[in-house]
């Protein structure tokens, strides 16, 4: 059977809603704040909105850049709310107000602040600006206080999850963040470790050189053992995961072997990738139905060149390296110049 035939239409969805960001992180999927935000105005991100309620996924995650930037952001998730669809927010926290929470908890059926260490030193550098840490720490209390206050009163309340990217800088923290970090937070109801995957500024070979785990440390998230070990640790209310994140490469032999297909991946203005974690669009939500771009893209995961750059990538290396060819054969020439000008990623 045809991908096409089993999936018709994406499960998922993936909205980088802009790419303006307060953060400099090492490993940035988007390299967000380093490049325009590429943003809509209040219409074109309706009209972008309405586009992908169309065909009624499971959920749409709002992502970005940091979501929580964007003025329209409350409006937008309302409308597609309204249209029946869950809407799950991703946030590192910084751009977070207190006055926000009764929209946050009203409108996202999950909220996921991502958070890279145990400690303030290791966190911060690795999302590059000072003060990161206590910021994600500071949102959390608020998302835990409220959520704490709707049920004690039986109100519908979210879910709060945090997002940890393991590199090999913080691999050795995660138990220590399992003991320190989720006891503060005891309304949080899942925790997920993700290795950081080679994609945007985590595709550079200096990065991978030195920050990419260890095809064993990738092994060790994909295996039960750790996961258990970590659970062990911590709270047993929270719910965590391990993932070598593999099921993004789009690795011709998982697709052929009936892997989880990863989500759909829609830019800031619209525009929607072939393959989630690669640069290359297959053209616009704002000029062509979703249904058209997602056959588009599917057709793009057999192309004879991604099959031979990722039949060979059976390791964290090997993929980084695969990724880097997709990227310069199918991104436009302005990914291209982007991609080009990319400084070297120098360890501390």
């Amino acid at each position: 059977m045809r991908l096409i035939d089993r999936i018709p239409t994406p499960r998922f969805i993936v909205w980088d809603i802009t790419y303006a960001c307060p953060l400099r992180c090492t490993h940035c999927y988007s390299e967000s704040g380093r490049r325009p935000s590429r943003q809509l105005d209040a219409d074109g991100l309706n009209r972008v909105a309405d586009a992908l309620i169309v065909t009624r996924p499971t959920a749409i995650v709002i992502s970005g850049g940091e979501p929580l930037v964007v003025r329209e952001l409350f409006t937008v998730a309302e409308r597609m709310i309204s249209a029946g669809v869950e809407v799950i927010l991703y946030t590192s926290g910084w751009s977070f107000v207190p006055a926000m929470v009764p929209s946050i908890t009203r409108l996202f059926s999950r909220v996921i602040v991502s958070v890279d260490g145990a400690t303030a030193e290791v966190h911060d550098r690795i999302r590059g600006r000072a003060g990161s840490f206590e910021r994600a720490m500071r949102t959390l209390t608020h998302l835990a206080r409220a959520i704490g206050e709707l049920r004690r009163r039986d109100e519908w309340a979210p879910q709060v999850g945090i997002d940890f990217v393991v590199t090999r800088s913080n691999f050795g923290q995660l138990r220590e963040f399992c003991a320190a970090v989720l006891p503060r937070f005891p309304e949080l109801f899942s925790v997920s470790f993700g290795a950081v995957i080679p994609t945007g500024l985590a595709s550079r070979l200096s990065y991978a050189d030195h920050e990419l785990l260890e095809d064993d440390q990738a092994a060790l998230l994909s295996g039960g053992q750790l996961a258990a070990e970590l659970q062990a640790i911590a709270p047993t209310a929270i719910a965590l995961s391990t993932s070598d994140n593999r099921r993004f490469q789009l690795h011709p032999h998982l697709l052929a072997g009936g892997m989880d297909i990863p989500p759909l991946q829609v830019e800031p203005d619209g525009r929607v990738r072939a393959m989630p974690i690669y640069e290359g669009t297959v053209g616009s939500l704002l000029e062509e139905p979703l249904a058209v771009l997602w056959a588009r893209a599917i057709e793009r995961w057999s192309d004879p060149f991604v099959v031979e750059a990722l039949t060979p990538a059976t390791t964290m290396a090997r993929w980084a390296d695969a990724t880097r060819r997709i990227d310069l054969q199918f991104g436009s020439a302005l990914d291209r110049a982007r991609i080009g000008r990319r400084p070297a990623h120098s360890p501390t």
